[in-house]
């Protein structure tokens, strides 16, 4: 069962590069983010031609979060993260696909850090803990996968001197993500490949994709009973370099049926 996650920059400006990487490498399910469309606007015969069956929380220009399916309809278990019935951004979605738990997640980038950006990203990523900790104490097979505007170490990231004061960066960010992994998350890129320079994100300016000047901040987090199950895991990066790509690549995992 192969799982992806891609941050596709807007659904609608990106969906030729999107349907061309669908039939190219045929994910089983796939979490998409910043869809930046309303509810309505979403491109749904489109993906179910290209053979996906698509759970999506729009949003005007902003945000955005789907779940598109090959291994049949995904039951929507929640479309926001507990915690704060306030919220409105459209930043989480969550169904159960083939008997795996799928939660795609579009956490807040945080900038300009300090502030009340900062602020709102760190208050979603407590939600974030506290109802990753129950899918822990569940004991469900689950993934948590998207773009968590987090770069977790030095390695993630290229001169990470560059960071310090980004919100992508701070101490206090990377010590959320790093909770996740002790409650039982296991960053599945990390786990095959624990010592290699990878990233999943390059900036359209100062040519960083030429330089491979990027960072890693998509990820995709296995629950406890899915750990033994991965197989393989990767970064399609050569899809960042197609015309009117995101500035994102795809990132996918690989797990063993059970």
């Amino acid at each position: 069962m192969r799982i992806a996650t891609y941050n596709v920059n807007g659904i609608n400006a990106r969906l030729p590069v999107l349907l061309r990487w669908l039939e190219e490498t045929q994910p089983d399910v796939v979490c998409l983010q910043e869809l930046k469309a309303p509810q309505e606007k979403f491109p749904e015969q489109a993906i179910r031609n290209a053979g996906y069956q698509p759970l999506w929380h729009g949003q005007k220009s902003w945000n955005g979060v789907a779940i598109l399916s090959r291994r049949g309809e995904p039951v929507e278990v929640r479309r926001a993260l507990p915690g704060d019935p306030e919220d409105t951004h459209s930043r989480y979605i969550e169904a159960a696909v083939n008997g795996v738990l799928v939660g795609c997640l579009y956490l807040p980038n945080g900038n300009p850090a300090p502030g009340p950006k900062l602020d709102y990203k760190l208050n979603w990523f407590a939600r974030l803990l506290t109802h990753a900790a129950e899918l822990i104490d569940s004991g469900a097979p689950a993934v948590l996968a998207g773009d968590y505007n987090v770069i977790p170490t030095e390695l993630d990231v290229y001169k990470p001197e560059s960071w310090v004061d980004d919100a992508l960066f701070l101490p206090e960010v990377r010590a959320a993500y790093q909770q996740l992994l002790e409650q039982g998350w296991t960053d599945s890129l990390r786990q095959l490949y624990p010592d290699e320079k990878i990233y999943t994100f390059w900036d359209y300016f100062r040519n960083a994709f030429a330089r491979n000047a990027g960072l890693r901040i998509d990820h995709l987090l296995l629950s406890p009973s899915l750990r033994d199950s991965l197989v393989a895991a990767g970064v399609d990066k050569h899809v960042r370099g197609w015309e009117k790509s995101s500035d994102h690549a795809p990132v996918w995992i690989e797990l063993r049926s059970p």
